[in-house]
Parts: C-alpha cells; sequence; structure tokens
C-alpha cells in the first residue's frame, strides 16, 4: 500500500502513515527500511501488519521525499 507520512516523532521512535485508503496506521522505527528517517509528508510504501491486535504498518519504505 502507499501513503504519505502524517508525522514522526523521533525522539519517541514512532508517528503515523496516511494510507491510500485513507486510514491511519501506526509506524515504529523499527519498521522503517533501508535505514530511512521518516518526515511529514513523505510518501511511502509498506505492508499493514498487526501487533497486539492493532493494525500497523510494517516493512515502511520512502517513495519520495528529502532524505538526509
Amino acid at each position: 500500500m502507499q501513503g504519505k507520512v502524517i508525522f514522526f516523532l523521533v525522539a519517541s521512535h514512532y508517528g503515523f502513515i496516511k494510507g491510500s485508503d485513507e486510514k491511519d496506521y501506526f509506524v515504529h522505527e523499527s519498521q522503517i527500511t533501508n535505514g530511512n528517517r521518516l518526515r511529514e509528508d513523505d510518501a511511502v510504501e509498506f505492508e499493514i501488519g498487526e501487533r497486539k491486535g492493532k493494525t500497523i504498518a510494517k516493512k515502511v519504505r520512502v517513495i519520495s521525499g528529502v532524505q538526509q
């Protein structure tokens, strides 16, 4: 699925992605591939998974945005 980063709190290691289905997905930094950092408005691809009964984003990959 594709989506856009709503926000990501670096100090807290988590954030949320708005999926192309208009649902919000929790993302933890452990699910970000290639050592990328997520920034607000980055376009991403991800898989949908579950953790402790909650729907999450996993295998998150930045497809466009400013990476430093």
